[in-house]
């Protein structure tokens, strides 16, 4: 059972007890241990850990992982934490080997997400509260716990409290949930874990620029941004530091001044105490390196193209229109009115947050790479761009009220696609959710997380390793803290060096 707990702004001249406050109630709702474990959960802990590992893996000569972790090799430490790319038996600031491993798992946008209220990469709690573990000697089990709670909080608060619609970059929703994970990894008392979520959302608090006309290479940066000060959070509570309070009802706190205002209420549901945590259940992963409410259009795309080959060619398309969510047509479509968007030389950050870019690629390659795609020759081919340019996005009421829906049986990412060829026929499609989505056509189960790890591993990991990796993962409730530290990978050859900075 959950309950919904209604959060809105007071006056400095009304007392709220910290247990009344939403950041109480998610101290709360971490503090508490005994919680039964729901065996799916348990389930897609593991795939999801595999997940993350996967889409480092492949991303781990790209300039802004060799950077960030050229920024944690800077500060070794022990007991500390492993960063990936780097050998096993190496160790690092935990706070900095989050940042190192952060940057590498979101730097593709290719691990899992979860859309409501507002939008989510859920597996950014995963490397903060991994470091942290590692680093006190935490055991498997115990992570387990502090993952739980980390996917739990930020889905419930992605449910309730939209970000996007203020402009704020959704990764304030992270800074909470991972210290909350670190708290109950750490089994603090309810009122540190208190004062770590408050730090920690003061702190991750920015806007949306960072996913707007030409993205740079901030947009990888500032999931792990959070996870980084959510542990600096951490560490500052359980000294005895305190925060901002009420972070989230304050007279000029969050809601009154960030979001909605002073008459705004907010309705966040949370699982009663004694409840399992399954939020994670309700998340899903990516079969395609690209924006999640791109992952269907890929999928209707590439099976188009397939099925018509002729609409692959330009000079048969008089236009094609997408009509999908609000969201897609806002934040990836052409209602962002970003001309990046639709630019041959835009930077692969921004090709990644369109969808008429990505339409045209999917429709014309028949599927989707997760650097072939992107590249500059790829983007840049005259028949592509020609086409790419016919593509539109248009909000749709309907879809926009399927892609809000709490109803999971009919929430919906994706929309029609309407084409006019040239000839004067016209070619109408739908799709609901992508093909790897739960109740996709093909939904991923733990086989297509370990084939997703393979592919991207090949040729960077060697198969030994490989193995070795999958065979840890997935044993994460039972691993000892020695072998904790064996959530990482070692590639066959060395990594590129990462640049000079100040350290």
């Amino acid at each position: 059972m959950t309950t919904t707990h209604t959060v809105r702004t007071y006056k400095s001249s009304e007392p709220l007890a910290a247990a009344d406050q939403l950041a109480g109630k998610l101290a709360a709702l971490a503090a508490e241990q005994d919680r039964p474990l729901d065996e799916a959960a348990v389930d897609m802990v593991i795939n999801r850990v595999i997940d993350n590992a996967a889409v480092a893996v492949a991303s781990l000569d790209r300039a802004p992982v060799i950077s960030a972790r050229g920024q944690a090799e800077a500060h070794p430490y022990r007991p500390g934490a492993t960063v990936f790319g780097t050998p096993a038996d190496t160790r690092y600031s935990p706070e900095w080997a989050a940042w190192a491993n952060g940057v590498a798992v979101r730097e593709l946008d290719y691990h899992d997400t979860f859309l409501a209220a507002d939008y989510s990469h859920p597996g950014d709690n995963i490397p903060p509260i991994l470091a942290v573990a590692q680093h006190t000697g935490a055991d498997g089990a115990q992570l387990l716990k502090g993952l739980l709670t980390g996917y739990e909080i930020q889905i419930d608060l992605v449910r309730a409290i939209c970000l996007h619609e203020h402009k704020i970059d959704h990764v304030a929703h992270l800074g909470p949930s991972a210290a909350a994970g670190i708290g109950t990894l750490l089994r603090l008392p309810t009122e540190t874990i208190f004062q770590a979520i408050g730090q920690a959302l003061h702190t991750t608090t920015a806007t949306r620029q960072s996913r707007k006309g030409e993205i740079s290479t901030w947009k990888a940066h500032a999931p792990a941004f959070a996870g980084k000060m959510a542990i600096e959070a951490v560490d500052r509570a359980i000294r005895g530091q305190t925060s901002p309070s009420p972070i989230y009802e304050g007279e000029d706190g969050f809601i009154a001044w960030l979001l909605s205002g002073p008459d705004a209420r907010y309705e966040v549901p949370l699982p009663d105490s004694g409840e399992p945590l399954t939020g994670i259940l309700d998340s899903y992963t990516k079969e395609h390196s690209a924006e999640y409410q791109a992952q269907a259009w890929i999928d209707l795309a590439r099976r188009l193209g397939t099925e018509r080959p002729e609409l692959r060619d330009p000079a048969n398309i008089a236009k094609i229109v997408l009509h999908t969510s609000h969201h897609t047509h806002y934040v990836i479509g052409s209602g962002a009115n970003d001309p990046q968007k639709y630019d041959p030389t835009a930077s692969r950050e921004t090709l990644d947050h369109s969808v008429p870019y990505i339409v045209a690629v999917a429709l014309q390659d028949g599927g989707w790479h997760h650097v072939d795609s992107y590249a500059p020759e790829r983007a840049t081919r005259p028949d592509t761009v020609e086409l790419w340019q016919k593509i539109t996005t248009t909000e749709d009421a309907e879809w926009t009220r399927r892609y809000h829906s709490l109803d999971l049986s009919e929430k919906a990412f994706g929309g029609r696609i309407e084409i006019e060829l040239t000839n004067g026929e016209r070619v109408v499609d739908e799709i609901a959710v992508a093909d790897a989505h739960p109740l996709g056509a093909r939904p991923f189960g733990r086989a297509e997380y370990v084939g997703k790890f393979r592919m991207l591993a090949q040729g960077i990991l060697s198969p030994d390793e490989i193995d070795r990796f999958l065979s840890v993962a997935q044993r994460l409730p039972e691993l000892s803290p020695a072998e904790l530290g064996g959530l990482t990978v070692t590639p066959m050859h060395p990594v590129p060096a990462a640049p000079k900075g100040l350290f």
